[in-house]
């Protein structure tokens, strides 16, 4: 089980924000048929509590909302002893719009190969960067995504006109582990990626997006299901250092019919978490480079230029009640290209976060 509480003061180009958040995941009931056949059932939440300054309709008071940021139905299994699935849900738009709907989140066939060798297929996360495969139950703070999004976080749907929804997307994958207890990890995937109708939309041959992204554990490996990631330990895991590189890239995603150009993006993340004695600190940033040809980003909008954001935790020793205290602050600074011409922004964060249970 997983349970935080964060309180946190937002200060950058949108004022000022006050947020008072819950997520929590339960892995769930486990049926066991025999040594090699399961079925589970879990679930999964996030709630919130916003207030932002001059957000209001009035334009001068704080606005001030209730949200329901996820609301996941889990649900995996084993077949055979390298054959495995997982399905599941996810609540769409659930925070106060009209749009709300659960819809197919994960679709996934695993085949287990071997400790080097595992092939997934489906509909399924894209590799990216570390804030991505965080998830939103896994992330140090509550609100984990501040650079720009890749084409599958972007889009709100799948096919004609769009890339994927939430980072997901219908491809296949292949990852594993190598090296010293498996210290270099590595997920490379073909996706649909951008899909365009015909005489509309920049993907006319029908071209497909690939990534992919290799990491490597300088000090305690990283364990965590499949090729996903955590953005914090809380200490239990002794002292990391990881550094990862992620790529996406797919012909004519970007632009128009007539003119059609290629998307390009990149990423480098590094996480480091060392327990101290007075506590447990905890080190984790991001670049990004995307490039869109100077196509002002096609029929999704992505975002051409470079950003990076770095955030700091330290997680107090002491007790307080049922938790911890592990205050934070994160810095992020977003620069457009120069063909672009879209909006430069930096923003501040400061906040902290009451942790009752890690994972």
């Amino acid at each position: 089980m997983v349970r935080s509480f964060l309180l946190s003061l937002v200060a950058g180009s949108m004022g000022l924000a006050i947020v008072l958040s819950a997520g929590t995941a339960w892995a769930g009931y486990k049926m066991e048929i025999d040594d090699t056949k399961w079925i589970s059932l879990g679930i999964g939440g996030r709630s919130s509590f916003t207030a932002r300054q001059d957000s209001a309709p009035s334009g001068t008071d704080w606005s001030k909302d209730f949200n329901l940021d996820n609301a996941r139905i889990y649900i995996a299994g084993q077949v055979h002893e390298k054959v495995s699935f997982e399905f599941n849900t996810e609540c769409v738009f659930c925070g106060n719009s009209a749009l709300e709907e659960f819809v197919v989140l994960d679709a996934i066939a695993k085949i287990a190969v071997n400790d080097y060798v595992n092939i997934w297929g489906g509909r399924l996360l894209v590799p990216a960067e570390r804030s991505e495969m965080n998830g939103p139950f896994y992330s140090s703070t509550y609100e984990r995504f501040k650079t720009p999004f890749y084409p599958s976080d972007q889009s709100v749907n799948f096919g004609t006109g769009g890339a994927g929804v939430y980072g997901r997307d219908n491809g296949v994958n292949i990852w594993g582990a190598a090296g010293p207890d498996g210290a270099l990890q590595y997920v490379f995937g073909v996706f649909s990626g951008l899909r365009s109708a015909t005489g509309a939309g920049p993907n006319q041959d029908d071209g497909l997006l690939y990534a992919g992204r290799i990491a490597y554990n300088f000090l305690g490996v990283e364990n965590n299901p499949g090729y996903y990631t955590s953005g914090t330990y809380y200490g239990g895991a002794g002292d990391i250092l990881t550094v990862a590189f992620a790529f996406q890239v797919q012909n004519d995603a970007t632009g128009t019919a007539a003119a059609p150009d290629d998307f390009f993006g990149m990423s480098v993340d590094v996480l480091g978490e060392f327990a101290l004695g007075s506590g447990v600190l905890t080190l984790d940033g991001e670049y990004k480079h995307f490039d869109t040809g100077g196509a002002a980003g096609g029929p999704l909008g992505l975002f051409d230029g470079d950003s990076y954001s770095v955030v700091g935790l330290f997680l107090l020793p002491n007790q307080v009640g049922i938790g911890k205290l592990q205050p934070y602050v994160r810095y992020t600074d977003i620069k457009s290209s120069d063909s672009s011409g879209g909006p430069d922004m930096d923003e501040t964060e400061v906040g902290i976060n009451y942790v009752i249970d890690g994972h």
